[in-house]
């Protein structure tokens, strides 16, 4: 259990990071999802989790 509050810990401090250090330009991403097709939002999505899937894998290697 300890691990994994340190995992989301760290997942929560890495997501934080952009939005303090560069709030006007989040604003201008966010605003570009919006304009984005579901499905490029779902292929980015599964390119997000399978990056993060291989990097868990060497991870643990």
């Amino acid at each position: 259990m300890k691990f994994f509050l340190c995992v989301v810990g760290m997942v929560m401090i890495l997501e934080g990071l952009p939005w303090f250090a560069f709030p006007e330009k989040m604003k201008q991403v966010l605003a570009m999802l919006f304009t984005q097709k579901e499905s490029q939002l779902r292929v980015m999505g599964i390119a997000l989790m399978l990056v993060g899937l291989v990097l868990v894998f060497f991870g643990k290697q």
